[in-house]
């Protein structure tokens, strides 16, 4: 049977009243396509009106084929287990009840005995070693992903609809959904911005200002096509210029022989020569034409600067965002940050870090790397002082900021131009609108709620009120940085911080983020505790 989604003029608008998607027409065959865009463009409500979860305004959904779903978050039930993601809560219930000589003989006889096997090895293709009754709660956000989506993979649907489906996981985890989706031969929208991953796909969707445009190929294909759109947009830019530069240009001219003529007219009618009928006359005749002449120039002018606002429209839309950062003036002999044989965690009993210790020196980047649970967000916590540690000394001695995935800094109830001024209480309001401007947050934007913005809005916003304020902290620790970002925003990061000047601890699973940061070092937590 042929795997297919079809939208057909589909609308929808937020509860707000803002426009997400108008009159869209795409198509999803039998093959894995990508899902991208930035933030806010609708790609998880696109993921979500396919399912079902949402009604459209206007025009409908078609789908043929069973579908699959992911989502960023798994919230859990209480008492759910990892086999009620399979659907076989009831079915493994029954084999215990048979084990221990409680079930019928006509259940018996209807009991699947391949049953546990066949999700073990479902889980296992995910990197996943568990007994299906273990609770969903005790798993971290990590495994309950690849718990979840063993258990897509195991129910083998026609359509596979997956959101962000390597956040929060770790290397084995990735490496695990790349593997799946490498091997994967029928349909599959992902939404992701984790680029290995959308170098599997076999077709790039982009979502932007309420239209959609597909690009053959993966990921890569897709980055060289834009980069050639981009080129072009430029050029279109400042063929437009040029030419508005040569109307002006001409006006100007013609303006001047305007004006010397008429000077010479002045000076004829006062010389009187002429009878006053042909001067006057002559004059009429020089002022419609005049007339005429101002009137083509003034629609010329206008045209080209129509002409100028789209070509730079069109830049603006398809320009990655941009971070200036400025400079931290922090010395290369700086002693930033000093752990001296530390351990800590949440039980004394089992510290989590064991006789760590560090020395940061001047701008150093170091890259805090490890299998989820191994540590990571423990260590960011105790060299923060968010964590006192259980024994060992942690010393920071340049200012320091600190953003999580979640962005905690930001109080949701403030707009950004209030949280701006409540984390930097010495900058001006210009000061705090150039900081917000450069991360995109112009004019009423800045009046935003925090509360209300996107998980990728929300770190720019973070952003914008730490690194982009005039004097950025000497020491910037991050903590999965990413996760929420779109495309556009991570590759601007990256160059942002490829011009930060202060020292960096990131903590992050993507590969090719920390490939571009090109760390001085690398933490594994879990190969290195205890190691200087």
């Amino acid at each position: 049977m042929p795997r297919s989604v079809t939208l057909s003029a589909l609308t929808w608008t937020a509860p707000d009243g803002a426009a997400v998607l108008s009159d869209l027409d795409l198509a999803f065959g039998n093959e894995r396509t990508g899902l991208v865009g930035r933030n806010g463009t609708g790609k998880t409500t696109l993921l979500r009106l396919i399912a079902g979860e949402l009604s459209p305004g206007a025009g409908h959904v078609e789908v043929r084929g069973t579908l699959g779903i992911l989502r960023q978050d798994m919230p859990t039930s209480r008492g759910e287990t990892v086999s009620d993601l399979f659907g076989a809560s009831d079915t493994l219930a029954l084999i215990d009840r048979a084990e221990a000589g409680r079930a019928t003989v006509a259940e018996i006889a209807a009991i699947d005995w391949t049953l546990p096997t066949r999700i073990e090895e479902a889980l296992a293709r995910c990197g996943l070693a568990l007994d299906p009754r273990a609770p969903l709660a005790a798993l971290s956000g990590g495994e309950r992903t690849r718990a979840g989506l063993a258990a897509l993979v195991f129910a083998e649907p026609d359509i596979l609809l997956l959101d962000e489906p390597t956040n929060n996981l770790d290397a084995d985890g990735r490496r695990a959904v790349s593997e799946i989706l490498g091997g994967w031969r029928r349909a599959a929208i992902v939404v992701s911005h984790d680029r290995a991953l959308l170098d599997e796909m076999d077709t790039i969707v982009e979502l932007s200002g309420l239209s959609a445009a597909r690009y053959g190929g993966n990921y890569s294909a897709y980055r060289a096509h834009k980069m050639r759109e981009i080129d072009a947009a430029h050029r279109d830019l400042a063929d437009a210029e040029k030419s508005r530069t040569a109307v002006r240009r001409r006006a100007q001219q013609a303006a001047e022989r305007k004006a010397r003529r008429d000077g010479r007219g002045r000076k004829d009618r006062a010389k009187g020569g002429h009878p006053k009928i042909i001067m006057d006359l002559a004059k009429e005749r020089a002022e419609a034409s005049a007339g005429a002449g101002a009137r083509l120039r003034d629609t010329r002018s206008a045209m080209a600067d129509e002409a100028v606002s789209a070509a730079r429209e069109k830049v603006e839309i398809i320009d990655p965002l941009t971070m200036d950062m400025p400079t931290t003036g922090l010395s290369t002999t700086k002693t930033v940050l000093r752990l001296d044989a530390v351990s800590g965690g949440h039980d004394p009993r089992r510290p989590t870090i064991r006789d760590l210790s560090l020395t940061l020196t001047g701008p150093e980047r170091v890259a805090v790397t490890g299998p989820n649970g191994s540590g990571k967000t423990t260590l960011l916590a105790l060299i923060t002082g968010r964590l006192a540690p259980f024994a060992g000394t942690v010393e920071r001695r340049v200012s320091t900021a600190y953003l999580d995935q979640h962005v905690s800094i930001l109080a949701p109830d403030q707009s950004l131009r209030d949280n701006f001024h409540r984390l930097n209480l010495d900058a001006t309001q210009t000061e705090g609108r150039a900081a917000l401007a450069r991360f995109r947050f112009r004019a009423d934007d800045a009046l935003r709620l925090a509360g209300r913005l996107s998980g990728g809005e929300r770190l720019r916003a973070g952003l914008a009120c730490t690194i982009g304020r005039a004097e950025p902290p000497a020491l910037l620790i991050l903590d999965e940085p990413t996760n929420h970002l779109d495309l556009d925003a991570v590759e601007a990061l990256e160059a942002a911080l490829a011009g930060y000047d202060g020292a960096l601890i990131v903590v992050s699973h993507d590969r090719h983020f920390l490939a571009s940061l090109a760390p001085d070092r690398e933490i594994d937590l879990a190969a290195a505790q205890g190691a200087p």
